[in-house]
């Protein structure tokens, strides 16, 4: 099996390129990144020789296109402007491929996928990715499924945490500020509530869990919670559906005042000697003072807990994930996170395991079962209670 991870030298390429030189199927490794570091950082993640690396010269879209007329499937680990080109040179040559981005950013190029008979999993990394493939599982472990409450965040090992933010970097910083300018869309009661980005920290809806070995997370809701209740067949039976980004409690209390004052805006401040937006400033001032020691690990934290009927009996399904830095590789737990479910599912489709064509979903697409046998086996575990009503 051949595969080309695009992208790879980025953090959580990195976790990708480690996870397919693990598995003894794939032969071959391409990895298409303009890095000046290059192969360097791979040291100790893979062996010398188990990847050859493409440095793009010229046009990004026909290096793109000659590395992947010779590969059986590609991951796309690019930045966010790069999907669309990564995602027309897969229709070009006709190559599978994994992407970690929504599918909303390339919904047009839908049809152009379907007549090339390939298919593109989009939004297959850990949220959304993992929790999705959990959807899938509890679709059928419920006659009627009436609330879903989905949660995940990367945050600080409790030693590792600092104040006033409690928070360290282990992916894009300036991605983690834009999540903060995300509406969310959540079910209350049967009925549609939408929450505005400027309104994500102080609403009635941000509430706190416990975790066992961690105690209490804040919850602050980020996301569509309907659009994924729709792809499920659920709606009709929903009475509650949210989905939840998780950060150590006081998140919302430091980025409500700063978001009122318009630190998060991305529109440029008039009268500077150059055009940079409050968002830009932050994540240019705060980032390098947020970064991880090499003794400090992060967590990625999920909770999914679906309520329903089954039976004619009432049971709740709580699932539970936490990944925590490997800390003899330096791989964060959030690369870790994301990159093994893109190597997996990528392998899936190179194997003919997933057939499906066009832009494919992991609630729909994805095995649970297979799926999440290879998550236990690189040692990513989720841990399910089943809790039943009298």
């Amino acid at each position: 099996m051949k595969v080309a991870v695009l992208g790879g030298l980025g953090l959580q390429g990195r976790a990708a390129l480690a996870d397919l030189a693990a598995c003894p199927d794939v032969s071959d490794i391409v990895c298409v990144d303009p890095s000046p570091a290059g192969l360097d950082l791979l040291a100790g993640l893979v062996e010398p020789g188990r990847v050859r690396l493409v440095v793009p010269e010229g046009p990004m879209d026909a290096v793109l296109a000659t590395v992947l007329r010779d590969v059986d499937v590609a991951i796309d680990l690019l930045p966010l402007p790069l999907m669309r080109e990564a995602v027309q040179a897969a229709i070009e040559t006709r190559t599978p491929m994994v992407t970690t981005n929504y599918a909303k950013s390339i919904e047009d190029l839908r049809p152009a996928v379907q007549a090339a008979g390939i298919g593109v999993m989009t939004e297959c990394g850990l949220d959304p990715g993992i929790d999705l493939v959990l959807y899938r599982r509890a679709a059928r472990e419920f006659d009627t499924i009436e609330a879903i409450d989905s949660y995940c965040g990367g945050i600080p090992e409790p030693a590792a945490r600092v104040q006033p933010l409690c928070y360290k970097v282990s992916w894009n910083f300036d991605m983690v500020l834009m999540s903060q300018n995300r509406d969310a869309v959540l079910l209350d009661e049967g009925e549609r509530v939408e929450i505005p980005a400027r309104q994500q920290h102080s609403n009635t809806f941000i509430h706190e869990i416990h975790v066992a070995g961690l105690g209490r997370l804040e919850a602050i809701p980020n996301g569509d919670a309907v659009h994924y209740a729709q792809m499920l067949g659920a709606v009709g039976s929903l009475r509650r559906a949210g989905r939840y980004t998780l950060r150590w409690p006081g998140w919302s209390a430091f980025w409500g005042p700063l978001k009122k004052l318009g630190f998060l805006s991305e529109t440029p401040v008039p009268g500077l000697s150059c055009d940079v937006s409050p968002r830009e400033f932050l994540g240019r001032l705060l980032g390098p003072q947020l970064q991880y020691g090499a003794d400090e690990k992060d967590l990625c934290v999920m909770r999914n807990v679906f309520r329903g009927i089954q039976g004619g009996r009432r049971k709740t399904v709580t699932s539970d994930l936490v990944i925590e830095r490997d800390l003899g590789s330096g791989l964060f737990a959030m690369s870790i996170g994301v990159g093994s479910p893109a190597s997996i599912v990528a392998q899936m489709l190179a194997r003919g395991e997933i057939a499906d064509v066009g832009l494919l979903n992991p609630l729909m697409h994805v095995p649970d079962g297979p799926f999440l046998t290879e998550l236990a086996r690189r040692g990513i575990q989720v841990s399910d209670t089943t809790t039943w009503e009298p």
